[in-house]
C-alpha cells in the first residue's frame, strides 16, 4: 500500500491529500529515508512525521485491505515509538 494512502486509511492523516502533500514536503520518512506519495510501505517499517516542534514515530503493524479502518482500531495497524 502507498504511504500517502496508508496514512489516511489509518487515520493518522484525515484527508489523502494532507498526506501526499506531507511526503511532497519531506515530512514523511520510511527507515530514515524520505520518501514520495508512491512509496510501497511494508510489515515492520519505521515510519517518521517531522513536525516543527515534536516528530511522531509508528512501526507498521499490518497492512489494512479495507479503503478506511475505525480509528479505535488503529492500534492493529501501527504502533506509536
Amino acid at each position: 500500500m502507498r504511504i500517502d494512502k496508508f496514512l489516511n486509511t489509518v487515520n493518522i492523516t484525515k484527508r489523502r491529500a494532507i498526506s501526499e502533500d506531507m511526503c511532497r514536503s519531506g515530512v514523511v520518512s520510511i527507515n530514515d529515508i524520505v520518501v514520495k506519495p508512491s512509496k510501497e510501505v511494508k510489515v515492520k517499517d519505521i515510519i517518521s512525521l517531522k513536525f516543527n516542534t515534536h516528530t511522531d514515530i509508528y512501526e507498521v503493524l499490518a497492512i489494512p485491505t479495507v479503503k478506511n479502518i475505525a480509528k479505535n482500531r488503529q492500534d492493529e495497524f501501527v504502533k506509536k515509538l
